[in-house]
């Protein structure tokens, strides 16, 4: 549940990188998503910034 409502929320757009960082990792840590989850979600964030 945690892990399909952080992506939604990250592949919306509708959110703050960093914010959302402190976030999975606290799920993270709370084990409220795995750790290939966090990594799968870190990368669609990191997919989403934009390139300079």
């Amino acid at each position: 549940m945690t892990y399909t409502l952080c992506k939604n929320i990250i592949n919306s757009g509708n959110y703050e990188q960093q914010s959302m960082q402190n976030k999975l990792d606290v799920f993270l840590l709370g084990n409220r998503i795995t750790s290939t989850q966090y990594t799968e979600l870190c990368g669609l964030m990191e997919s989403q910034q934009p390139t300079e």
